[in-house]
């Protein structure tokens, strides 16, 4: 039987960030932030741009030219969608989770054409229902790891199925969750474009954008896009592949990013997806084990989304987490009781994970959950080590 656990030690406690986004960030990146202000003119600034630049390819493993933008990831999906895709064209939006919606959204706002390809929240995409519907598209919005819901869509079969139906489709993937995190194979699987952004796999502090661009697709690129100037990538990416940036970029915070993405690159891809998967399947068993089991039937690497036992909701344990000064999400409206949201993403190791795990007892004991102790940890290890 669980024991609700003594509070006194609570102030002593170190806060974390365990949900998908924003992360928690290494010394060394933070460190970055502290420098004297440098100028993105001078030459250790282009340095830095053009090294970051490389890094972020290097990630990917495919040899896409990387756009760095002062935004969220929803900025760089915007200009991603505005400079390949014109005015009026028709286009296909596959969703089934808050994030991906959004890029219907977004089309829709834009005067797109727009067919949306919809799934119930928690459900995976359908790759011959989105391949169906791309029959005379322009482009293709689909979310690889949907942040919302814990799953992750078979985006290497929605990407074959779509070109093989329709071969000059352009296909612009949110990554936003994925790349660094989920084993990523653009170009093998036919994908032509990548978004991400920097509070999430790459373990940044929020304000960074990242759109990488295949070879065959640059071709495409629209010129002075006209619902685009900031977020034109056309212009943007010839002059960041020159060294410069038509507008003032967060210089900090491309120092910081080009120092994180250190340690990703430290080991081959399929070491760090390996690690990643691992991880997140350890806080899926503890949540498991404490009858709060995953969401999605195929589960993203990214984010464990769980859902809580009867009784509770997903705001209830997302509260409770939060006084214990540990920062979790309950679910996107309109599920915030539906589940909750933990996440290893970031700077975090296989140990986060374990103790990530025995946070999940004290918090669930502490809302009245009956369960052995040591219950979720011990799957956590188990996980860690099957």
């Amino acid at each position: 039987m669980s024991e609700a656990p003594d509070r006194a030690h609570t102030p002593l406690n170190r806060t974390r960030l365990i949900a998908p986004g924003p992360v928690e960030v290494a010394p060394d990146v933070l460190a970055q932030l502290a420098q004297p202000q440098m100028h993105h003119r001078a030459q250790d600034g282009i340095e830095k741009l053009m090294e970051a630049r490389a890094k972020l390819s290097q990630l990917l493993g495919d040899p896409y030219d990387a756009v760095i933008t002062t935004s969220s990831g929803t900025g760089a999906f915007e200009g991603a969608l505005l400079s390949t895709t014109p005015a009026g064209a028709r286009v296909v939006n596959a969703q089934a989770g808050k994030f991906s919606e959004r890029w219907g959204e977004m089309a829709q706002r834009f005067g797109y054409d727009t067919t949306l390809v919809a799934r119930p929240w928690g459900e995976v995409l359908d790759p011959q229902e989105i391949a169906d519907a791309t029959r005379g598209a322009h482009t293709l919005l689909i979310t690889h790891s949907e942040t919302s819901t814990g799953a992750l869509h078979d985006l290497e079969a929605i990407a074959r199925a779509a070109r093989a139906q329709n071969p000059d489709l352009i296909i612009i993937a949110d990554g936003i969750t994925s790349y660094g995190v989920a084993e990523l194979r653009p170009a093998a699987w036919g994908v032509d474009v990548i978004v991400s952004g920097s509070q999430k796999g790459t373990a940044t502090p929020p304000g960074l954008g990242f759109v990488l661009f295949s070879p065959g697709v640059q071709e495409r690129l629209i010129r002075n896009p006209g619902n685009a100037f900031y977020l034109d990538m056309t212009r943007e990416l010839a002059g960041q592949k020159a060294g410069s940036t038509p507008q003032t970029p967060a210089i900090n915070l491309i120092y910081a990013l080009s120092t994180a993405l250190d340690r990703l690159l430290s080991v081959p891809r399929e070491v760090l997806w390996a690690e990643q998967r691992r991880k997140t399947d350890a806080l899926i068993a503890a949540g498991t084990a404490l009858g709060a089991p995953a969401w999605a039937p195929r589960t993203s690497p990214a984010v464990a989304v769980l859902t809580p036992p009867a009784g509770l909701t997903g705001r209830q344990v997302a509260a409770q987490l939060a006084a214990m000064g540990q920062r979790a999400l309950p679910g996107q409206a309109p599920h915030e009781d539906t589940v909750f949201r933990v996440s290893t993403m970031g700077y975090a190791d296989r140990y986060d994970a374990l103790g990530i795990a025995g946070i999940l007892e004290d918090a669930f004991a502490a809302l009245g959950v009956s369960f052995e102790r040591g219950a979720a940890v011990n799957a956590a290890w188990q996980a860690l080590n099957g």
